[in-house]
């Protein structure tokens, strides 16, 4: 399995919008499009994690495939409203907030 996670800002009374706004989009088809198996959201003084599960590595490639698709766009519009990039100055696209995985223990 590999995960991903977002770190961004969010809005202070936003959580339910953003939970609202996922349990829409992840009834769809679109997080199977995407090749994402778990979401989990997190929030923390201020900060919102996004953490994605997928089968594989493929997800990066696929979420890019899927940014096109009007489900995506639609999200990504509502979601503007609760979330903000973590560094705007630096924010080009999603993969400017991942968090870089730095140890990794699995149970045998």
């Amino acid at each position: 399995m590999h995960s991903s996670l977002i770190v961004a800002k969010i809005a202070s009374g936003s959580a339910q919008s953003v939970a609202d706004l996922f349990g829409e989009f992840d009834r769809g088809e679109m997080p199977h499009r995407m090749g994402t198996r778990r979401r989990q959201l997190f929030e923390y003084r201020g900060l919102y994690f996004h953490l994605q599960d997928f089968d594989s590595d493929n997800g990066g490639r696929l979420i890019e495939e899927a940014k096109t698709d009007p489900r995506f766009v639609k999200i990504s519009e509502d979601l503007k409203a609760h979330i903000e990039a973590y560094d705007p100055k630096t924010w080009r696209s999603p993969a400017d907030a991942l968090a870089t995985r730095f140890y990794s223990w699995t149970a045998s």
